[in-house]
């Protein structure tokens, strides 16, 4: 059997982002996908309170310590979860989550030298749920995202406005597997070796993985 030279191996940790208010209104109805009251759906208050725990199992099992490199679609709900779990407070048993989702995850300027890791954090616009139809899949603008989010780099992304989302027509699977070969490819090119991916439903993330086994 070949060998498989050093660093040719990557780990990837696939994070869904934690609950959205659109997961529960839509639990209700469908109504609130493709309700306007719910585009780019950010995280609702149970939401938060997964990232908190996520946040202390990350730090207790020693993985953010590993973890070199986080990627995350550029939507409202999973930049609050992959900034909230990398790049959440020192002590998370402290935080208050009240007040963290108010400023949607940042860091304060003010804070002390972190204890724990803080790895990169990469936006990435092949990494979004499947496009089109739904209004709380349709993004917001870079410039608002980086407002929001300071710690994450969104140089990768090329365009200000969401030109992908189309309203009456939803992106055919065979686009969202292609979207994951693209990512799987870019992904190679990246020295680190450890990296989590934060995106979207299971239907999305199985569709990543499989991109992923068709490379290797």
């Amino acid at each position: 059997m070949e060998k498989i030279p050093s660093g040719a191996c990557k780990t990837l940790h696939l994070v869904r982002h934690a609950q959205g208010m659109h997961n529960l209104e839509s639990e209700k109805s469908r109504d609130p996908l493709t309700s306007f009251e719910f585009f780019d759906a950010q995280l609702s208050s149970q939401g938060w309170q997964q990232v908190r725990q996520k946040r202390k199992d990350v730090c207790a099992n020693g993985l953010l310590k590993r973890i070199e490199l986080v990627i995350t679609s550029p939507m409202s709900r999973t930049l609050q979860t992959a900034v909230g779990i990398f790049h959440g407070e020192d002590q998370p048993e402290l935080s208050d989550v009240t007040s963290y989702e108010e400023g949607n995850g940042r860091i304060s300027d003010n804070d002390q030298q972190p204890t724990f890791n803080r790895p990169p954090i990469i936006a990435l616009e092949v990494c979004r749920e499947r496009l089109g139809k739904y209004e709380c899949d349709k993004r917001g603008t870079i410039s608002h995202y980086r407002s929001h989010f300071p710690a994450v780099d969104f140089s990768l992304i090329e365009n200000e406005d969401d030109i992908l989302w189309e309203a009456n027509k939803r992106e055919p699977f065979g686009d969202v597997l292609a979207r994951g070969m693209k990512f799987i490819n870019w992904l190679w090119t990246r020295k680190e070796t450890e990296i989590a991916v934060v995106s979207h439903a299971l239907k999305t993330v199985k569709y990543v993985q499989s991109a992923f086994l068709m490379k290797v």
